[in-house]
Protein backbone atom coordinates (compact mmCIF):
# COMPACT_ATOMS: atom_id res chain seq x y z
CA UNK A 1 0.00 0.00 0.00
CA UNK A 2 0.99 3.43 -0.89
CA UNK A 3 1.84 6.03 1.98
CA UNK A 4 -0.84 8.85 2.13
CA UNK A 5 0.30 12.39 1.10
CA UNK A 6 -2.29 13.64 3.03
CA UNK A 7 -0.98 13.05 6.41
CA UNK A 8 2.25 15.45 5.88
CA UNK A 9 -0.01 18.06 4.39
CA UNK A 10 -2.16 18.09 7.14
CA UNK A 11 0.89 18.35 9.68
CA UNK A 12 2.09 21.47 7.67
CA UNK A 13 -1.49 23.04 7.50
CA UNK A 14 -1.95 22.29 11.59
CA UNK A 15 1.59 23.71 12.07
CA UNK A 16 0.40 26.68 10.00
CA UNK A 17 -3.17 27.15 11.73
CA UNK A 18 -1.36 26.75 15.36
CA UNK A 19 1.35 29.64 14.71
CA UNK A 20 -1.30 31.85 12.83
CA UNK A 21 -3.78 31.01 15.94
CA UNK A 22 -0.87 32.04 18.47
CA UNK A 23 -0.18 35.10 16.91
CA UNK A 24 -3.54 36.61 16.60
CA UNK A 25 -4.22 35.38 20.69
CA UNK A 26 -1.53 36.97 21.89
CA UNK A 27 -1.96 39.87 20.13
CA UNK A 28 -4.49 40.39 22.68
CA UNK A 29 -2.37 40.12 25.33
CA UNK A 30 -2.27 43.81 26.29
CA UNK A 31 -5.96 44.17 26.38
CA UNK A 32 -6.31 40.96 28.70
CA UNK A 33 -4.07 42.15 30.86
CA UNK A 34 -6.23 45.40 31.85
CA UNK A 35 -9.87 43.21 32.71
CA UNK A 36 -10.07 41.95 36.05
CA UNK A 37 -8.47 38.65 37.10
CA UNK A 38 -12.29 36.53 36.52
CA UNK A 39 -12.44 37.72 32.78
CA UNK A 40 -9.03 36.99 32.53
CA UNK A 41 -9.08 33.24 33.44
CA UNK A 42 -12.69 32.75 31.12
CA UNK A 43 -10.68 34.90 28.06
CA UNK A 44 -7.56 32.53 28.46
CA UNK A 45 -10.00 29.37 29.21
CA UNK A 46 -11.48 29.99 26.37
CA UNK A 47 -8.67 30.84 24.06
CA UNK A 48 -6.94 27.61 25.15
CA UNK A 49 -10.03 25.65 23.96
CA UNK A 50 -11.10 27.33 21.15
CA UNK A 51 -7.80 26.43 18.90
CA UNK A 52 -9.34 22.79 18.62
CA UNK A 53 -12.83 23.05 17.35
CA UNK A 54 -11.98 23.86 14.10
CA UNK A 55 -9.67 21.38 13.49
CA UNK A 56 -11.66 18.73 13.48
CA UNK A 57 -12.53 18.77 9.63
CA UNK A 58 -8.74 18.59 9.32
CA UNK A 59 -8.19 15.45 11.12
CA UNK A 60 -11.01 13.63 9.38
CA UNK A 61 -10.00 14.54 6.06
CA UNK A 62 -6.39 13.31 6.64
CA UNK A 63 -7.73 10.05 8.14
CA UNK A 64 -10.49 9.84 5.32
CA UNK A 65 -10.18 11.57 2.30
CA UNK A 66 -13.17 13.49 2.77
CA UNK A 67 -14.01 16.88 4.84
CA UNK A 68 -17.02 15.64 6.46
CA UNK A 69 -17.33 12.48 8.90
CA UNK A 70 -20.76 11.97 7.36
Amino acid sequence: MEPSWRKPVGVLALLVYLIVYAVIVSSFGATLDTLPTILKVVAYLAAGLAWVLPLKPLFVWMNTGRWSSK
